[in-house]
């Protein structure tokens, strides 16, 4: 897997390509001389997390012709410093999956979410040693 990363400006404007070639914006805060002009590196590996469990969740989903109408996930982390540095990795992440859908079975769904979790998502593979990583799941039942 390869990205590119290229300065657009002069401050800590980014933008960032991989094999789909689709640009991601990043920015840094306003507080630094950023212009808010994209996502922060942090929100970034949120986001991954997020959307690798999302992907996978979908897949096994569509497989089992449960149909999702929305499908949201708010993941939120909290950060600490690090002793001696100025790094704050995430020590803690939750991930609280929202689906909507006509008929959505609970059980699949929860099992949909814990092989994601477990078994199919490397982002979650890449944190869970140094982070812990929570979740929830919410169904509700469209009309």
């Amino acid at each position: 897997m390869k990205v590119e990363l290229v300065r657009v400006d002069d401050a800590f404007h980014f933008e960032s390509t991989g094999s789909s070639d689709a640009i991601v914006h990043i920015d840094g805060s306003p507080e630094i001389g950023g212009h808010n002009a994209g996502v922060r590196p942090m929100e970034l590996l949120l986001m991954g997390l997020a959307s690798c469990s999302a992907i996978d969740i979908v897949l096994i989903l569509k497989k089992q012709r449960q149909q999702i109408t929305d499908f949201r996930i708010v993941a939120e982390g909290d950060r600490e410093k690090e002793p001696d540095t100025e790094r704050k990795p995430y020590r803690t992440m939750n991930l609280h999956f929202k689906l909507k859908g006509v008929g959505l079975d609970e059980a699949k769904v929860a099992r949909a979410v814990k092989l994601s979790m477990e078994k199919y998502c490397s982002a979650t593979a890449q944190f869970e040693s140094t982070t812990q990583i929570t979740h929830q799941v919410s169904i509700e039942e469209e009309a």
